[in-house]
């Protein structure tokens, strides 16, 4: 039998263990992206924006993976989530509460959710979503090159992969692994972020009276950092047109996490 010190080393120790354990759960998976300064195509006058140092997840989340958050969590059941949080069309694909279809693969990447959804997902890992500057910045990067937005073949194949139909049943790692070792960024699904309408295409950015942060028309490009940015133009278009409780068959997401660190 353990005396009283020992008692109290044995439980620290187990303590320490499941702290350690847990810290690798969370960033199992995920690399990081060295920070920098960047101009994004919308923003004060495109100034450069400074990104700090953060982690993110290699893979988007997958039907899977959204499937057993949903039996844990089950007021993000498809029969359970309120409206407020989630429109009609949230999980709309998938067979019941508990089941996917037989045209969903479990590798494929969750869609049909909403950012509430997504970001209660992203929070229940110990994560985040991130931000636009964040998913912009780590996306901007091909397989060898840090900002690849220049190069003429890279932005072709985002705007051939936007005219691909069904690019959401295949499976997560199965475009090119970029500079930062992350997947899927561009070929599989448009992601979520956390401000994901903090920059709106509106009425306001014409210069006329139309008040509708939904609209969008070319002469939106007017304050943007890179008028042949096309496949960016399209990015900031779809998310100034939605709303956090959409769900979209083609939209899913991944997580971040913030790089702590000590003094």
């Amino acid at each position: 039998m353990l005396t009283p010190p020992l008692k109290i080393v044995f439980f620290f120790a187990i303590c320490i263990g499941y702290t350690l354990n847990s810290v690798i759960a969370q960033t199992e998976n995920m690399v990081t992206v060295k920070g920098g300064v960047y101009i994004p195509l919308y923003g004060v006058d495109s100034t450069a924006v400074k990104v700090n140092d953060f982690l993110m997840d290699v893979y988007p989340v997958s039907n899977s993976e959204f499937l057993a958050f949903v039996k844990k969590y089950p007021q993000w059941k498809r029969s359970h989530v309120k409206r407020l949080f989630a429109d009609k069309n949230y999980l709309v694909l998938w067979k019941d509460d508990n089941t996917l279809s037989d045209q969903l693969k479990p590798n494929s990447p969750i869609t049909g959710i909403s950012w509430f959804a997504a970001k209660k997902y992203c929070e229940c890992q110990g994560k985040r979503l991130p931000t636009i500057d964040e998913w912009e910045y780590a996306a901007m990067a091909d397989d060898k090159t840090i900002d690849a937005r220049k190069k003429e073949t890279y932005n072709q194949y985002i705007l051939e992969w936007y005219e691909t139909p069904k690019s959401f049943n295949n499976s997560i790692g199965s475009t090119f692994k970029n500079y930062w070792g992350i997947y899927d960024l561009h070929g599989l699904v448009w992601e979520w972020t956390l401000d994901f309408n903090s920059v709106l295409i509106s009425g306001e950015s014409r210069k006329d009276v139309d008040k509708d942060s939904n609209l969008f028309c070319g002469s939106a490009a007017v304050g943007a950092s890179d008028l042949m940015n096309y496949a960016a133009f399209m990015r900031y278009a779809f998310r100034g047109s939605m709303k956090a409780n959409y769900a979209v068959k083609n939209l899913g997401f991944r997580c971040v996490k913030d790089i702590n660190i000590t003094p």
